[in-house]
């Protein structure tokens, strides 16, 4: 059989966090999301540098797998929100 709470009812929390909370969480979603900009963009710069590094002194190059996975960690942080977005909305 079915057990009720004791005053019969079932609780319905609202779905809402507070205001206060989603301006602070919003603030550091927008820092974190600007230091994953920043760091791939970084990324991609010191990898170049290091290829032309490497080409200049005529050693093999093995920083295009490096490229692929930087720009591969900007796709992913350029990609977060609407993904969670379509998930969770």
């Amino acid at each position: 059989m079915y057990r009720y709470l004791a005053d019969g009812g079932v609780p319905d929390p609202s779905p809402n966090a507070p205001d206060e909370l989603t301006g602070k969480v919003d603030t550091v979603l927008g820092i974190v999301a600007w230091a994953g900009t920043a760091a791939g963009v970084a990324g991609v710069l010191i990898t170049g540098a290091m290829m032309s590094i490497s080409m200049r002194r005529g050693e093999g190059s093995e920083h295009m797998g490096r490229l692929g996975m930087v720009l591969g960690g900007c796709v992913l942080v350029a990609a977060a929100g609407p993904l969670v977005n379509f998930v969770f909305v």
